[in-house]
């Protein structure tokens, strides 16, 4: 990892904590509407979101209004370093996993691929006007969704964050996989308008 990415993330995850307590209330409310808006929202299928840590904007409005014939649910760090996805209400059990982060408590067996999605909100610590997207490093999203560098969605894949993490530019790595779009408190963000 570059010295001016780890920067960047740095600033960028001070700027999004720096954030007041009712401004991230209706930024969650805001957003929950922005992904409901989405003109490729699936009308039915599992869909991915991830527990808000560190920050990051939350998903729980959203979750609360989905559809009955939507199924949310959180990823689970796998031992391959991808993601696996896992049905989850709130009330379930949940464990934490080697981050702190908390993933459903649910047998292997009842894990999703990557692949079988509908649609992933995926968090992220900054993104440009093309959809490029800075993580927070790990590489899990980018690992477990290559798949869509060869193929078009779905799985749909949009960014989540509060408008304040939008940065001029990004450079893509090479193993960066693009968005379809990114939702903020305040727009939805098209990358293909930027092209």
């Amino acid at each position: 990892m570059s010295d001016s990415r780890a920067t960047l993330r740095r600033e960028l995850r001070t700027r999004r904590r720096a954030i007041p307590p009712a401004e991230r209330i209706a930024a969650a409310e805001a957003l929950a509407g922005r992904l409901l808006g989405l003109p490729f929202a699936p009308q039915a299928g599992h869909v991915g979101g991830y527990w808000a840590m560190d920050g990051e904007i939350a998903l729980h409005a959203w979750q609360l209004r989905l559809p009955a014939q939507f199924t949310y649910c959180l990823p689970v760090l796998g031992p391959d370093e991808r993601l696996r996805f896992a049905p989850w209400r709130p009330g379930e059990a949940l464990v934490a996993n080697r981050f702190g982060i908390p993933e459903p408590d649910v047998a292997p067996t009842e894990l999703l691929e990557p692949s079988a999605m509908a649609l992933v909100v995926v968090p992220l610590v900054g993104f440009d006007p093309r959809g490029h997207r800075l993580g927070m490093g790990g590489g899990w999203y980018d690992r477990s969704f290559a798949f869509r560098r060869e193929r078009a969605a779905p799985p749909w894949l949009v960014g989540a964050a509060f408008a304040t993490q939008r940065i001029e530019a990004l450079a893509p790595q090479p193993w960066d996989v693009a968005l379809d779009a990114v939702c903020t408190e305040r727009d939805i963000l098209h990358p293909d308008a930027h092209a």
